[in-house]
């Protein structure tokens, strides 16, 4: 029987380097005061031998997990996943926060709690028991939650907070909604729609009130009136629809919606009463997820920076932990428009 080849250990990474074990400890976890010479050095010793960091004795030799959870909204996730949807939101998570911290030898993990759940606490608190992350990434709602911000803040761990800028701990993040809906509105005012309405998504969702915001900022410089344009849906397929009908009957000739499914409920709505997108009705979507792409016609989309946002989050928690400065709150990672078929002049 062939024995089993031997482990590459931190020492053989050493000898081979002919530093200290500290040296080529402080070189892996890329921390400071490291000649750049014997850094590289160490770095050509792990090529040259394979060592790959075990996060199991990193753990046992220090103060870091190198692990960082990201929270996400247990309902609206399996919700999604369930239906088939193609919605997007926790693979683009995983792309940005699995890569970046790869890049530093940290690993992502994905927990889904649910906001609303009166046992919150004691679901988070095992979470972070059975982890001890060395950092926590909370999206919408989470970002917003009292009692999750206050649990991880009394058991002092760093956080990312993505789509929330109220007060609390942590570094606060967006993906410009605000912007992204000015940017929308820009577009159809561009191609000459006057009364051009909005689905704005749930309350509990900060992002909501920005989108709000960036619309009527937008319809103002346009000098356009919104009394009637604005309708609120939950982010369901049938919200959607009855936001629509209620937009189209006050005389839309364009719509942006808060996310993909409520988009597609318009676009049902519209095709009901016999309206042809573009023609009749221009209809702009956030998320641009794969349905977005698929659809007849391809739906005009804000595209939202999710991994970019992620990655910058899993940065700012890795930075934190190495004692470098934080940067000024909120930082903001900016959205784009795709444009696509279903926008287009209104018809006259």
């Amino acid at each position: 029987m062939a024995r089993r080849k031997q482990a590459v250990t931190i020492r053989h990474v050493a000898a081979d380097a002919g530093v200290s074990l500290q040296t080529v400890s402080r070189v892996i976890n890329k921390e400071p005061n490291v000649r750049h010479e014997m850094a590289e050095r160490v770095r050509a010793s792990i090529a040259k031998l394979g060592y790959v960091p075990s996060i199991a004795a990193q753990r046992m030799s220090g103060s870091r997990s190198y692990l960082i959870m990201a929270l996400n909204d247990r309902e609206r996730t399996i919700d999604g996943w369930r239906a088939r949807d193609g919605t997007d939101w926790v693979d683009q998570m995983l792309l940005g926060g699995m890569l970046t911290c790869a890049e530093h030898g940290y690993r992502l993990i994905v927990e889904l709690v649910d906001t609303h759940s009166d046992h919150i606490e004691r679901e988070l608190s095992a979470a972070l028991a059975a982890l001890q992350p060395d950092g926590v990434i909370l999206t919408p709602p989470h970002s917003a939650n009292p009692a999750i911000l206050e649990l991880l803040d009394d058991a002092h761990i760093s956080l990312a907070r993505i789509g929330s800028l109220r007060d609390g701990p942590g570094f606060r993040l967006t993906m410009g909604d605000d912007l992204a809906a000015a940017l929308a509105t820009r577009h159809l005012a561009g191609l000459g729609h006057e009364r051009i309405g909005l689905i704005a998504g749930p309350d509990e969702y900060e992002l909501s009130g920005w989108r709000v915001d960036g619309w009527r900022a937008a319809m103002a410089e346009a000098g356009l009136a919104t009394e009637g344009l604005l309708a609120q849906g939950d982010f369901s397929r049938e919200s959607g629809r009855l936001a629509a009908a209620r937009l189209i009957d006050a005389g839309a000739t364009a719509i942006i919606a808060s996310n993909d499914q409520m988009t597609l409920g318009a676009l049902e709505v519209a095709r009901e009463r016999g309206l042809v997108v573009p023609g009749n009705l221009s209809l702009i979507s956030f998320d641009d997820t794969p349905i977005t792409r698929f659809n007849h016609p391809p739906l005009t989309a804000i595209t939202q920076p999710i991994a970019e946002v992620t990655a910058r989050a899993v940065e700012l928690i890795i930075a934190g932990r190495a004692g470098q400065a934080a940067p000024e709150s909120p930082v903001v990672v900016a959205p784009t428009l795709t444009v696509r078929q279903s926008t287009a002049a209104p018809h006259r």
